[in-house]
């Protein structure tokens, strides 16, 4: 399997220290695609997902697709917010 895991992420959250204090920001993982590697690559993913958004601002997941029989092609915590879009692609 040539596909790269990818996360669209949700736009910042600023997060707070326990002492109240702004810490940083926060993204969360919005939605969960599949794209194509980008060509000469294994680790990179190429410019749109499986189904056609653009991966510039996506980021990478640590986890890519083991391509076994049985086995989800994405993080099993992130199981509720897969693209069926990409996931159709995928199971064909």
């Amino acid at each position: 399997m040539s596909e790269i895991v990818v996360y669209e992420l949700d736009k910042p959250v600023a997060t707070r220290s326990s002492a109240g204090q702004p810490s940083g920001a926060e993204r969360r993982v919005r939605r969960v695609h599949a794209a194509p590697a980008a060509p000469g690559s294994h680790t990179t993913a190429g410019p749109r997902t499986l189904c056609g958004k653009d991966t510039f601002a996506m980021e990478t997941a640590r986890l890519n697709p083991s391509g076994h029989p049985g086995e989800p092609w994405y993080p099993t915590e992130y199981a509720s917010l897969v693209c069926s879009d990409c996931d159709a692609v995928i199971e064909t």
